[in-house]
């Protein structure tokens, strides 16, 4: 696993309705998993995984919990590209609208400058849900990442 300058970045664009305290329930889901992981200073868990051909995978497991009527929802997110300024390029955002309709779980959002690939569960998602989320962005953000940009950033 490795740290990069974007994935320290990536700190600022993650933060916003985050809870300052880690949800100690994630990192008992993560042990379980026996996934490491970091835990940010949003009180997020941070996670790095190894893909394939040498490549790896920022991913974050958000410890804010979001509701929506009766559904209390976490959100995992990764990224997968980084615009040169505010706006995405037509031709990337379309590619972006296209793999959230061919998705089986997640879609793409814009988090600043950054594509976020984010997968919505439970907020008290046990192991196998959890892992599911988290091995459906890594591998959706890692691929677009390396067809819009030819990188390893994250």
């Amino acid at each position: 696993m490795r740290t990069t300058v974007a994935a320290l970045l990536l700190a600022t664009a993650v933060s916003g309705a985050h809870a300052a305290t880690p949800d100690p329930s994630i990192g008992k889901v993560l042990d379980t998993l026996k996934y490491p992981y970091e835990i940010d200073e949003d009180g997020d868990y941070k996670l790095v995984f190894d893909v394939e051909g040498g490549r790896t995978q920022l991913v974050f497991v958000r410890s804010a919990v979001e509701t929506y009527g009766e559904h209390r929802i976490r959100e995992v997110w990764s990224p997968g590209y980084k615009a040169a300024s505010g706006a995405f390029p037509a031709e990337v955002a379309n590619r972006l609208l296209e793999d959230s309709q061919d998705a089986k779980l997640g879609g793409w959002v814009k988090q600043d400058t950054l594509a976020m690939f984010v997968v919505k569960v439970d907020a008290n998602a046990g192991a196998q849900a959890l892992g599911d989320a988290i091995e459906a962005a890594t591998n959706t953000a890692d691929a677009m990442e390396a067809e819009l940009t030819g990188t390893d950033e994250y």
